[in-house]
């Protein structure tokens, strides 16, 4: 895998010349523009502060950009990681979640060591949208208070919502003003400015401007942003509670799998748009090294960010530089523009925020399975939805992944078996041979023979016509399990008991493999498996005329 990784590298940096360079040099100040606004919002979002999204942004655009899987990957703090994170803090505070970054950090490091990379391959994308659209509403849920400028309590969105009965809603006229003005702004900038100038990134600077021009000095703001990569606020181990360890399990198995996800759909996504290859394994590496290290600095845990990333791609970025100057950019951001950032107002960025939550959804996907009627993507995109929003994200992927499998296994036991005699029409020099046929039969079989089948198969196998030879064509049959394998050696064995032939055509190596194993071939012997149905027939009646 080293080699392999530093191979990459050379190859991507063949012929890199000072054109180059400036092209890689824009793409980050591009996606610098796009960033800022981003970070600072999901910092606070996370339940941690403004300056902790920078210091994400910055380290993660470095460490995990020179580690990746890739040339493109552009990583920092997401909406989807700050919705996990919020609950987490709320619940066990900063300490805790540092800890359970550099647990998670540690997992994603040992998954590319152990190379589990295409795990990702194995998840429906209908579970993938619709957690995706579960933390969208999480998202925005979550700012309500900043956006509307009220308060609520509870550690969870949907105690927070609640609490609203409770303690009433009592509206920031200033606040709510502000994060309107942010979100108009975003969805009426065009996407041809967007390019260059982020809406994001203007919304925040006008609404900036405004409240202070305005004198709203009611607006909660971000605060001071210090000067600093090494943050007051970061992993402390004299500060540690061990006795919740064990409680942070699942918070640290869903930072985990987030980051994977998250990283993983990118990458495959972003690989499409550049038509790069993407080494999934290296990049879980990366990812891993990077979420170790970042809570050492008073940061939260990062993963790969799609729109970062497709950002990048857009502006002509050529290697991983791109990534690297974009964390520079922030860097010199926070030392010159700290001041200016410190007076942004919390509504500004949950405006932001409530707009990046719409965006996230991946609508063309959504309206596709609604139009199409896919029930059972529509069914996988809600269960994983609501259960993103009610539980957590690993019991909403569990969920979704293992209703997906009963999906499948429903859909794969219903196995079909029809059954045909000889038609003596179609086969040639049979003269005087009629009688033989007559008592012959092929039973033709489609689906996999595993588990769920084999009652329906059975059932099927007791209505077969009294065949004195049977020939079982399974060119339909692509699979087979240890049960499958098992009901057909039974099925030998009583046809055999009531001395009836046996013979099978057009199996595939997998389940011969399987029937050798299961005792079908020492029964009925190696003469029993042909090609195709006819050679079956043509051997019967050499068989037959011999006797």
């Amino acid at each position: 895998m080293i080699s392999r990784f530093f191979q990459s590298l050379k190859s991507e940096f063949s012929g890199y010349n000072g054109a180059s360079l400036l092209k890689d040099m824009m793409a980050g100040l591009t996606v610098c523009a796009v960033a800022l606004p981003l970070a600072l919002a999901f910092g606070v979002s996370s339940g941690a502060t403004a300056a902790a999204g920078l210091v994400t942004a910055i380290i993660a655009g470095i460490v995990i950009a020179v580690l990746g899987g890739a040339s493109y990957q552009v990583s920092g703090p997401t909406g989807a990681m700050s919705a996990v994170l919020v609950s987490i803090v709320a619940s066990y505070g900063l300490q805790s979640m540092f800890l359970a970054c550099l647990a998670a950090g540690i997992i994603l490091l040992l998954a590319g060591i152990f190379k589990l990379g295409r795990l990702i391959s194995f998840i429906p994308m209908p579970v993938v949208m619709g957690f995706t659209s579960g933390i969208a509403v999480i998202i925005a849920m979550g700012q309500i208070d900043n956006f509307f400028g009220t308060v609520s309590e509870g550690t969870s969105n949907l105690a927070k919502l609640a609490s609203y009965g409770r303690l009433g809603f009592h509206i920031n006229w200033q606040a709510m003003l502000i994060g309107l003005l942010v979100v108009a702004l975003m969805l009426a900038w065009p996407k041809k400015w967007n390019a260059k100038v982020p809406g994001s990134l203007v919304g925040i600077i006008l609404a900036t401007v405004v409240s202070t021009v305005a004198g709203m000095d009611s607006l909660a703001v971000v605060g001071d942003i210090p000067r600093t990569l090494l943050l007051s606020d970061r992993l402390d181990f004299t500060q540690l509670d061990f006795s919740v360890l064990g409680s942070l399990i699942s918070p640290i198995v869903t930072i985990a799998a987030l980051g994977m996800i998250e990283s993983l759909l990118c990458g495959a996504s972003a690989s499409r748009m550049k038509n790069e290859v993407f080494h999934a394994d290296q990049e879980l590496i990366a990812q891993g090294v990077g979420n170790i290290l970042l809570p050492l600095f008073g940061g939260v845990p990062a993963t790969a960010a799609i729109a970062r990333t497709s950002v990048a791609i857009k502006s002509g970025q050529q290697t991983r530089l791109a990534s690297i100057f974009h964390s520079l950019f922030l860097l010199a951001s926070m030392f010159l523009l700290g001041g200016v950032m410190a007076r942004l107002p919390l509504a500004a960025l949950a405006g932001v925020l409530m707009v990046t939550a719409w965006r996230m959804n991946d609508w063309e996907g959504i309206r596709y399975i609604f139009r199409r009627k896919f029930k059972s993507g529509i069914s996988q995109f809600v269960i994983t939805m609501a259960a993103t929003v009610i539980f957590d994200l690993t019991v909403a992927i569990l969920l979704g992944a293992l209703y997906s499998a009963l999906l499948y296994i429903a859909k794969s036991s219903h196995i079909k078996v029809s059954f045909s005699s000889i038609d003596a029409n179609r086969l040639r020099t049979i003269e005087g041979k009629e009688p033989i046929l007559e008592t012959a039969g092929v039973a033709y079989i489609t689906g996999p023979l595993f588990f769920g089948a084999v009652d329906e198969f059975n059932h099927r196998m007791a209505e077969m016509p009294a065949y004195d030879h049977v020939i079982l064509s399974m060119r339909g049959m692509p699979s087979v399990d240890v049960s499958g394998a098992q009901a057909i050696l039974m099925l030998c064995e009583s046809l055999k008991a009531q001395g009836r032939s046996v013979a099978f055509c057009g199996m595939t190596d997998s389940v011969r493999t399987y029937f050798d194993r299961a005792g079908v071939t020492e029964l009925l012997g190696e003469g029993a498996y042909f090609w195709s149905a006819d050679q079956a027939i043509l051997s019967l009646l050499a068989t037959e005329t011999a006797e």
